[in-house]
């Protein structure tokens, strides 16, 4: 059931129209798959300012949004609480992903066909054919693109995510009160 850019949109729109929930891996769909490593051996990251405010928009739309990341940096925890992503819905180190899944999801109660995952190695696939709309960033490797209901054209890290949050908040109709709040004169010093 993979394509890239939908061609269903009947198919595509049953896929898409009950997301409540949004996980995201880091390393290749949150950032480019770079590690920076400093003269400390601290690790640094960078994160597309495009995939922030589609989870902020994903947020105001009502959606949630969850972190499973195999590896574990500090700069995650800060860059997903300056999103309003809940520090429990944060999970680094994770070689196990399905475990971290099913936390996420009872915790919400949410079915696997209400959850979105956008994915782009290997480590990935088990929650791709998990959950109801599985996702892979443009630069993914080839079994993850094949395991994807909607392969995106923006590759991970240049906002892939955002692709993906525009994609879902416009078949479930809410991405017009997105722009309505954009089209008001009065929008200056709006954060992201």
């Amino acid at each position: 059931m993979a394509w890239t850019n939908f061609v269903c949109p009947c198919l595509f729109l049953t896929l898409i129209k009950n997301i409540k929930l949004v996980i995201v891996d880091v390393d290749g769909v949150l950032t480019d798959g770079a590690i920076y490593v400093d003269s400390q051996g601290r690790e640094i990251k960078a994160f597309s300012v495009l995939d922030g405010a589609g989870i902020s928009y994903l947020h105001r739309a009502g959606i949630k949004t969850a972190i499973i990341s195999g590896r574990s940096c500090d700069a995650v925890i800060y860059r997903a609480r300056e999103l309003g992503i809940d520090s429990d819905d944060v999970y680094q180190g994770a070689k196990d992903k399905i475990d971290a899944y099913r936390k996420i999801i009872g915790k919400y109660a949410l079915r696997d066909e209400e959850v979105c995952f956008i994915g782009d190695d290997l480590i990935d696939l088990p929650l791709l054919l998990r959950v109801g709309f599985p996702v892979a960033v443009a630069n993914a490797s080839p079994g993850v693109k094949c395991a994807s209901a909607y392969v995106t054209q923006a590759k991970g890290g240049w906002g892939a995510v955002r692709e993906v949050a525009e994609k879902i908040l416009k078949f479930q109709d809410k991405w017009h009160s997105i722009m309505e709040r954009y089209k008001k004169p009065d929008m200056q010093g709006q954060k992201m």
